[in-house]
């Protein structure tokens, strides 16, 4: 993923990434709609109705010519739902007291939105007035709206009153249709008005409905097709004695999971998680995998169906155009080329541009067999294993200096492939950004455990493997981990004045990048480290220059580059400290695991528990509640699931 623009301003001389943190959402995977908080869509760059990778609707506007409409409340109910409250002043009577109320009850469905106005009246005489609902199209890629630069495509429109008020509204393969039962439908230019006439008895309440139903022919995702395996309620139920914080994230968390649900057209019954909203609903190889992964106390079915998604989509050639090599897991998958205005990136609809996902997905398989996968639907996915461990021992080094590294071959695909993807996040303690080919000391870490755990699955199960997919000896494999794992601890430690700590990286020359980073935190409880070391490298996590006390931040104050709203340079990933966390209490490290968690819980109480993205690395003596960055996605699958870690960690 990319990092937002700049801040924006009131008069902005170049487009800008549209800010997030104000807007109201309600969304079911693919579908979304951003709003402000009274309701209307319209005023902010992010608002509209989107289905896919296209906004639909730019706008929609709610009016009655009798009085304006005075928005007092907005009431969230899950992912899918949020009920919005109203004054009708302009039809009340003097009294003191509101007599004439207005919700705005708002769903999500994969592929629909729906809504239910209701007037109430506490009056003793009826009333009559009129109210009218006002959409305008659009149809602009969703990441020219992330640009800054959306464009309003030419639409056909199509008006049946009768026998039911309906309009078709269709760009290419993108079309919706409005429904507004008992409304007079218009046009006005591109816009779409309905129009009731309301009579409300006295003492009485009417309710109206519409809906839009999206559709989109070149979508490659499809709504999940089954109920969530697990009880938001129940397992947040669990906890909300002990732990009311944790248990109103896990709820509003197991919430956003399941709308962030999502399945391949050929293959519905195999689910992963969406990275995130409003940019990421699609497959994304290393966000579905940590998602799952920290998911896998509360299910481990998603966690096997995003194995064998990805296997399916397991590369077999080497192109360097869309980062392909055989066994390699995918980065992305988006139905159309992906350009992203002015950072000279060009994506192909399916890119191979991470150099984690791939020991990620056997790390996810190893610890989907011990959390009880059925044995059979791991036995099928041995030979996408052998795949993906071959790809790691022969491909993975791309210069041959025994380290996992990567490169982009192009020019025109991601300068970054670790989960730290934006331009300027490999960076030295002078705020110089290194130069590739880069070596991420966390995908060492991850290649490790990727090798012990590859052996022990192929020891235990792979007796009947096919020869020809010439499995690696299990010995060959553990051979190969212990000689990295002696590299590592050779090349990648270095001392500054902050101390002793592995190098965030090693650049193209083999130097260690001396920056003190978070990432650091997902070596932990891989084996790749002394105990020793683990606990030294805990403490530094918690100390004054990593802990902001809402979360572990991305880059240490002390460095050069430290910014709180750089989005990997000083900022706080939820995901990111539930990883660390999670890699503590893996290593036994249980003290500093649960400073961690109190950190997330505060930043979650101070989100009103839907945690986004990413948020400042503002200290928490400085703030009393987190500072928001602006542009994150919100809700992400890893920063949902982390509250799943965090139930896990407390539990001990």
């Amino acid at each position: 993923m990319s990092p937002a623009s700049s801040p924006s301003s009131t008069t902005p001389s170049k487009p800008l990434q549209p800010l997030l943190n104000a807007a109201t959402i309600v969304f079911r995977a693919p579908t979304q709609a951003w709003s402000a908080s009274n309701g209307e869509l319209g005023s902010a760059a992010i608002d509209g109705v989107y289905h896919g990778d296209v906004r639909h609707i730019r706008a929609i506007a709610l009016a009655c010519p009798d009085s304006a409409i005075e928005w007092i409340s907005a009431a969230p109910d899950g992912a899918d739902r949020v009920v919005f409250g109203g004054l009708l002043r302009g039809l009340d009577d003097p009294t003191p007291d509101p007599k004439v109320r207005l919700t705005r009850d708002r769903r999500a469905a994969a592929g629909r939105l729906t809504e239910t106005l209701t007037i109430a009246s506490r009056l003793t005489t009826p009333i009559t007035t009129t109210l009218s609902l006002r959409l305008s199209p659009e149809f602009a890629p969703l990441h020219d709206v992330k640009g800054g630069l959306p464009r309003a495509r030419p639409v056909d429109i199509q008006i049946e009153q009768d026998p039911d008020a309906e309009a078709t509204v269709a760009a290419g393969p993108q079309q919706f249709v409005l429904r507004a039962a008992d409304a007079r439908l218009e046009r006005e230019g591109d816009d779409i008005v309905a129009t009731w006439a309301v009579r409300v008895a006295a003492g009485g309440r009417t309710e109206l409905a519409w809906s839009v139903e999206l559709r989109d022919d070149a979508l490659v995702v499809r709504e999940a097709s089954s109920p969530a395996p697990w009880n938001a309620g129940a397992l947040a139920e669990g906890v909300r004695s002990d732990q009311p914080r944790l248990a109103r994230w896990l709820e509003t968390a197991l919430s956003d999971l399941d709308a962030l649900r999502l399945a391949l057209p050929d293959h519905p019954e195999d689910e992963f998680f969406a990275a995130g909203t409003p940019w990421f609903f699609t497959l994304f190889g290393r966000d579905a995998l940590w998602a799952a992964r920290l998911a896998l106390p509360v299910d481990v079915g998603i966690a096997a169906s995003t194995l064998r998604v990805l296997a399916r989509l397991q590369g077999t050639e080497d192109d360097p155009d869309t980062a392909q090599e055989p066994g390699k897991i995918l980065h992305e998958l988006r139905a159309t080329t992906l350009e992203m205005p002015g950072e000279g990136i060009v994506l192909p609809p399916l890119y191979y541009g991470s150099v984690d996902s791939t020991p990620l997905w056997v790390c996810v398989l190893a610890d989907a067999w011990q959390a009880g996968m059925p044995e059979a639907e791991v036995r099928d996915l041995l030979p996408a294993l052998v795949r993906a461990l071959r790809w790691i021992i022969e491909h993975g080094d791309s210069d041959g200096d025994g380290f996992l590294d990567y490169v982009d071959r192009t020019g025109r695909g991601l300068a970054n492939q670790g989960w730290k993807d934006s331009g300027d996040s490999i960076q030295w303690r002078d705020g110089t950004l290194a130069q590739g080919p880069i070596a991420l000391c966390e995908v060492q870490a991850y290649a490790y455990e990727a090798a012990m755990s590859g052996a022990e699955l192929l020891e235990a199960l792979g007796e009947d493997l096919d020869p020809d997919l010439a499995a690696p000896v299990p010995e060959d494999l553990r051979t190969w981990a212990a000689g990295l794992r002696a590299r590592f601890a050779e090349a990648y430690w270095v001392q500054t004045p902050e101390g002793r700590y592995p190098a965030i990286a090693l650049d193209r020359d083999k130097r260690p990048v001396d920056t003190l980073t978070s990432n650091i935190g997902h070596l932990l409880g891989t084996g790749l480290l002394d105990p020793d070391d683990e606990a030294h490298v805990a403490s530094l996590l918690v100390g004054p220059t990593m802990s902001s006390g809402y979360g572990i931040r991305t880059m240490s104050t002390a460095a050069a580059g430290y910014w709180p709203l750089s989005y990997h340079g000083g900022s706080v990933w939820t995901h990111d400290s539930a990883i660390c966390a999670h890699g503590m209490a893996r290593a036994g490290l249980w003290i500093p695991a649960r400073r961690v968690i109190e950190g997330l819980l505060a930043a979650a109480d101070g989100f009103a528990y839907r945690v986004p993205e990413l948020h400042s690395g503002d200290p928490a003596s400085a703030t009393s509640v987190p500072t928001p960055y602006p542009a994150a996605c919100r809700p992400q699958a890893w920063s949902a699931a982390a509250a799943i870690v965090c139930r896990e960690i407390l539990r001990e």
